[in-house]
């Protein structure tokens, strides 16, 4: 006997901030008041002008920690006489360095971003072409697939190997 799946009830948009949206440019709106609009305005042009602020803010970000991470390597270039010192030195640039890398590969994931605003294919799944969904973007603005799509593909990865 199989038990049937509960019905899913939709979360209730807060009635202040429903229209919150209409009055305000997509850069102004807050995360919640981004949540609450209708599902017919997916992707309209406050949503898109949210998410490109984002990921502008999001590189501006980076390419300061960039800079900064030059100017703390130029800083730590004297000689130190303590072998120790030295390997701790080494393995905290070493760090950084790694860090930076990551760094180095998001920004080119959010220049696709903003290029996908740009063309009018953000927010839809490359595979599938359905909506990603707000609460995906939110958590990771550069998302190409849905999570079905994600799901799939890491379960093929990890069966198949890359």
């Amino acid at each position: 006997m199989q038990q049937s799946e509960p019905p899913r009830q939709q979360a209730k948009a807060d009635p202040k901030l429903a229209n919150a949206w209409k009055t305000k440019s997509g850069r102004e709106l807050t995360e919640s008041e981004l949540l609450s609009m209708p599902e017919a305005e997916y992707m309209n042009d406050k949503q898109l002008d949210f998410f490109r602020a984002w990921l502008e803010k999001q590189k501006n970000d980076l390419l300061s920690n960039a800079g900064e991470t030059t100017e703390h390597l130029r800083e730590d270039t004297s000689i130190v006489p303590d072998p120790a010192d030295r390997a701790t030195i080494e393995e905290e640039h070493a760090l950084e360095l790694r860090t930076r890398d990551r760094e180095r590969k998001l920004l080119k994931k959010i220049s696709q971003a903003l290029a996908r605003i740009d063309s009018g294919d953000y927010g839809y799944c490359d595979e599938t072409g359905e909506p990603i969904g707000l609460r995906r973007l939110m958590a990771r603005p550069t998302a190409t697939l849905s999570l079905e799509a994600q799901q799939r593909r890491e379960l093929k990865q990890k069966l198949f190997g890359d």
